[in-house]
């Protein structure tokens, strides 16, 4: 895409082709942010004084087992007594802490339940979604901001390397056609 300029300090105005877009400087660079986030923030696991029994529906026990890596990579750490009933072999070791932002029991089934129906890499909670989605905003580019051409082409090329660039976490659009050339 070549980047035309900026539009109303704003809104970066490009062309593919033999068509003009015009990019939500904000969304988009709050959707790159908030996907690398995604990727790399970690959680670290807050210790419980005694582990914690979790009742589950024998379904969700199974994604909770095979999911373990991942539920442990999000900070809630369990073990499995297998000598326990189906449903009742789950106790939680630890809850994850971010920034005195206090997670429960039911932050994990909420990830469980997301696991069950998206098993992706990056699927959290949806806790972790609105601490990530606001810390993003935050970081972003702001509307208002005047861009020079390298800023404007570092926005532009950061979405071509994430996966769903079409809205930012907010759901407000990153890219709008605006009009076709000749």
């Amino acid at each position: 895409m070549k980047i035309i300029g900026q539009f109303n300090h704003g809104f970066i105005i490009v062309q593919l082709g033999n068509h003009l877009f015009i990019v939500d400087q904000h969304a988009s660079d709050e959707k790159y942010t908030f996907e690398t986030l995604q990727s790399t923030t970690k959680f670290k696991p807050q210790p419980l004084i005694r582990p914690k029994l979790i009742h589950l529906p024998i379904h969700d026990e199974i994604i909770a087992i095979d999911q373990k890596e991942h539920l442990e990579a999000n900070g809630f750490n369990f073990i499995i007594d297998n000598n326990s009933s189906s449903g009742n072999r789950i106790r939680l070791t630890s809850f994850p802490v971010s920034k005195g932002i206090i997670f429960d029991e039911s932050d994990f089934l909420d990830l469980i339940h997301r696991l069950s129906h998206h098993p992706h890499p990056n699927v959290r909670c949806q806790k972790v979604y609105d601490i990530l989605a606001s810390r993003a905003c935050r970081a972003a580019v702001m509307i208002g901001d005047a861009l020079d051409h390298y800023s404007m082409t570092k926005i532009v090329k950061n979405m071509g390397q994430i996966q769903f660039p079409w809205n930012c976490p907010h759901g407000r659009p990153t890219i709008r056609h605006l009009y076709r050339l000749g």
